[in-house]
């Protein structure tokens, strides 16, 4: 069983040494914000055009999407359908953010003479890893939920009424954020992980560590062509995948991340 003590020791030493660097700093702060601040813009401009391109893309919505617009004017319909689709934002920074800070936490800790001395230390591996998974996992997942909240007040605000707020912020959507995506955080660390664990320099780590985002891409993509609708099946699909990979990559972070030869590969 990990000891509390030691799994906190760890998390606060990684946030004393992380938040040192002005990238990952950065990464946490301003990604985030900005991922919220595009759709808002894109939300404020819509409204100049209801009468306009939202009732073209209401007129020509594809039959998958048929149940997504119904009792809305094809106004609304339009604005509905433009800021609906960058929801996906906030998949991808839970996504992100770990794989920016997971890398530099080992590999850059090897860069800086700092792993061995941890690494020789009675502190298992199992509490190692959770420590380190939780410090980039909680940043990750309170800049998404902060973001998302920022997203929502503005959408509040900006909307073309009640019913477009209600469906931009249903049941689906708050599931996506608020459970997938800490899914996902962990998904991305625990890659991160394995990548750094056999990797002897962090921006390389970094590097491909951050295609992790990839499939949300694709999902985006698939999303603005008309092809995938993100439905209550869809979500729930998507939740279980995650947790199920999620339990599979943490076990094979801990198996592949062998302290004596990654002390033995990196000296």
């Amino acid at each position: 069983m990990p000891s509390p003590i030691a799994v906190k020791t760890i998390i606060r030493k990684e946030w004393a040494e992380l938040y040192k660097n002005t990238l990952v700093l950065g990464t946490v702060v301003f990604l985030p914000l900005f991922l919220a601040a595009l759709p808002l813009l894109i939300l404020w401009a819509s409204g100049d055009i209801m009468g306009g391109t939202a009732e073209a893309v209401g007129s020509e919505l594809p039959p998958q999407m048929g149940d997504l617009c119904r009792g809305l004017s094809s106004g609304e319909c339009g604005q509905l359908l433009i800021v609906s689709q960058f929801t996906l934002f906030f998949m991808m920074i839970p996504l992100f953010i770990p794989a920016t800070i997971a890398p530099y936490s080992i590999v850059g800790e090897k860069t800086q003479r700092s792993l061995e001395p941890l690494l020789a230390t009675p502190i298992s591996t199992v509490e190692l890893l959770l420590g380190k998974n939780l410090a980039a996992v909680i940043p990750a997942v309170l800049a998404t939920w902060f973001a998302y909240a920022f997203f929502a007040i503005g959408a509040r605000l900006l909307v073309a009424s009640p019913q477009v707020f209600s469906r931009l912020f249903g049941p689906d959507d708050l599931l996506q954020v608020l459970v997938i995506g800490p899914l996902l955080a962990v998904f991305s660390v625990d890659l991160a992980i394995m990548i750094s664990s056999r990797s002897n320099d962090a921006r390389v780590a970094q590097q491909i560590s951050s295609l992790v985002v990839l499939p949300i891409v694709f999902l985006f993509i698939g999303q603005l062509a008309g092809i995938l609708v993100f439905n209550t099946l869809l979500t729930y699909i998507l939740l279980l995948a995650a947790f199920f990979i999620d339990i599979i990559l943490t076990y094979l972070s801990v198996h592949v991340f062998d302290r004596e030869t990654i002390l033995t590969r990196w000296s």
